[in-house]
Formats: C-alpha cells, sequence, structure tokens
C-alpha cells in the first residue's frame, strides 16, 4: 500500500498506528521500506518505516492466499498489473474525534473484486471491519462489510463511515444515500451539525436461559439474558459492564456471535461493550448492529423511543438511538483519519 495525503496531528503517532495496522509487511525473507509523508504543509519531509513479516502473520497470509483466483494472484505485488490502485479512506465512527470512536478502512470500487481478494485485504488493514461499496445508481449503492476473518451480514460503524466518506470525500449531494446489504436496504441521512443516522433493522431479542458456565468466561454474572444475532446479557449497573475480563478463547466457543454486555448508565440511557473473538474481534470499540438488540430492549424497559447510549470500550463511542417500530435510527459522528491508496 502506498499512502498519499496523511491526516492527523502528528506523523509519529501515523506512524505508530500503520505499524499497528499491518500495512507496511515485509514480504516472505525481505523487507519493504514504507514513505510516509508529513502532514505540515510548511515542511513536507518524508519518514520511513521497516518491518519484518512475521512467520505467524505470513502463514496466516498464505492460508487466505490459496484462495484467490490464479487471474487475481498474478497482479498481486506485480508493479506492472492492470489492476488499478483503490481509494482508501481510514474513518473513525461515533466520535469527533480521531483516536476514539471505531476505526473503518473504506474501500469505494468501480467494480466487485473476487471475494478472496476483499477477504485478504480487510485481514491485512487489521481493523474491526473493512468495507466495501460499489456504485448502482445516484446515491444507491451495494455494500459488504469484512472483519479480519469473516465476512458479516450487517455492520453499524462501517455504515456510518461509507456515507461520511461518500458526502464529505467524494461530493455526494444530497442528504440521504442507499446501500443494498445482506440485511436489506440501510438509508442513512445527512443531518446538520455533522451527524449521520443510519436507518436499521430492529433485532429484538429473546429470553433465554443463561449458557453454562458463560459467568465465569465474562467474568461476571448478569441479571438478564436473551438471545437475537448476538447474546444480550444486562447487568446491574454500569460498574459491573466495566468491571468484566472476558476469557476470549473460551467465549470463541460459545454458540454465538457475539455477547452484548449493558447495564443502565449513570450519565445515559444504557452502556454496553460487544465481544466477538469468534468473528476475529475480542471486544469491538463501538457497535452500531449491537444497538439493532439494544434499542428495543432498553425503549422497552424505560419506555421512550429516543436514547442516548455509549459504549465503554477502551477508545469509547457515543449514539443516539431511536426506535422505530420494526426499525432502529442510530445516529453518530464520524472524522477521517487517513487517505491513501491500495496497490494489489
Amino acid at each position: 500500500m502506498r499512502l498519499g495525503v496523511a491526516t492527523g496531528p502528528r506523523a509519529c503517532g501515523i506512524a505508530e498506528r500503520v505499524r499497528a495496522w499491518g500495512v507496511c509487511i515485509a514480504k516472505l525473507g525481505r523487507q519493504r521500506r514504507l514513505p510516509l509523508l508529513r502532514p505540515d504543509a510548511t515542511e513536507n519531509k518524508r519518514l520511513t518505516l521497516t518491518v519484518n513479516r512475521s512467520s505467524r502473520f505470513h502463514a496466516a497470509q498464505t492460508e487466505v492466499a490459496r484462495n484467490i483466483p490464479v487471474e487475481a494472484q498474478s497482479k498481486i505485488g506485480n508493479p506492472k498489473s492492470t489492476m488499478p490502485k483503490l481509494p482508501l479512506y481510514w474513518v473513525d465512527a461515533f466520535t469527533d474525534k480521531v483516536f476514539s470512536g471505531n476505526p473503518a478502512a473504506v474501500v469505494p470500487l468501480a467494480q466487485w473484486l473476487p471475494d478472496a481478494l476483499m477477504q485478504q485485504i480487510a485481514f491485512e488493514n487489521g481493523l474491526s471491519e473493512t468495507v466495501f461499496f460499489e456504485r448502482k445508481a445516484e446515491a444507491h449503492y451495494h455494500i459488504r462489510w469484512f472483519t479480519p476473518t469473516v465476512e458479516v451480514d450487517l455492520c453499524g460503524h462501517a455504515t456510518l463511515a461509507s456515507a461520511f466518506v461518500l458526502f464529505t470525500q467524494l461530493g455526494l449531494a444530497g442528504t440521504t444515500v442507499t446501500f443494498d446489504s445482506r440485511s436489506g436496504p440501510l438509508v442513512v441521512t445527512r443531518l446538520p451539525e455533522g451527524l449521520f443516522e443510519l436507518n436499521f433493522p430492529s433485532r429484538p431479542a429473546q429470553p433465554c436461559a443463561l449458557p453454562e458456565d458463560l459467568p465465569r468466561v465474562l467474568g461476571g454474572t448478569p441479571v438478564y439474558v436473551a438471545q437475537a444475532r448476538d447474546t444480550l446479557c444486562v447487568f446491574a449497573d454500569e460498574a459491573a459492564v466495566i468491571a468484566l475480563r472476558p476469557d476470549y478463547t473460551a467465549l470463541a466457543k460459545f454458540e454465538t456471535y457475539a455477547v452484548i454486555a449493558t447495564a443502565p448508565g449513570r450519565d445515559c440511557d444504557f452502556v454496553s461493550r460487544f465481544f466477538a473473538p469468534r468473528g476475529g474481534i475480542n471486544e469491538d470499540p463501538v457497535t452500531g448492529s449491537a444497538h439493532c438488540t439494544l434499542t428495543p430492549y432498553w425503549a422497552n424497559r424505560l419506555g421512550k423511543t429516543k436514547l442516548h447510549a455509549r459504549q465503554l470500550s477502551t477508545r469509547g463511542g457515543e449514539l443516539g438511538c431511536d426506535q422505530q417500530n420494526d426499525r432502529v435510527g442510530i445516529a453518530g459522528r464520524a472524522v477521517l483519519y487517513l487517505r491513501g491508496e491500495l496497490e494489489i
């Protein structure tokens, strides 16, 4: 990957994030040097990062690469490839400042790439989600989301990030955009004051028995458990949610995509945390799709439809939720961290 103009307060911060992101992983038995531009209008100096590919990372990348069609493999790493460079935007969603909220890599496409190649890009990025979208018509796109290990059926923060890129970086006019997805059509509305509202399907959870051994694995005992796509675990108070220290290896063996831990908030309507080791994400920073289940639960319990939610991850995030019959409105802000290009 070659990075273009990077945004952010300090080049050193960008260098650290890029290193963690895995975009300068060396080729097998070799090293590659990655130039970065210092975001300083008066001093356009270059930084250089050099890292070695770990054997574990290389083994995982090789396994993914085995599934890429031969015609796509011939273009990867080939300087004479006819495959165009792909734009990439790193956006922090459900926040108004960088280094918080949930980061997503947004990759607009002129046409779809092979599935295995999109999965490999998501693995290389190393973020909780990499999102790809393709234009169908004016303000109408097809969208897909990938964690580092699997494709998922719904993702809130990466959808918000995609709308943010379309409206603020790619010049989309108007105030609404529609994304066709595996979960049906998803409409995002651009609101005043930098807000974007997702219109997502409501996914109420049904009461269920407490799974055996779950309290030990989570590090706390919920007072109520219900099941939708994810397992909803309600705790007595915010402190109990903060105190959870899950055993992620054991949690990944449970027959559920993820566990949502939630409780009443001290200065908001409710708080939550989201654990999805089975999907390649130990703890997601801010999870829009989880609020498709959280919103109907808390709207019913608190007797109101408009709710203020906070996710208590290390990065943290703020969401406005609105129960709308069989739909849920999820509102938040986003900020651009960097833009660049993929060379594949």
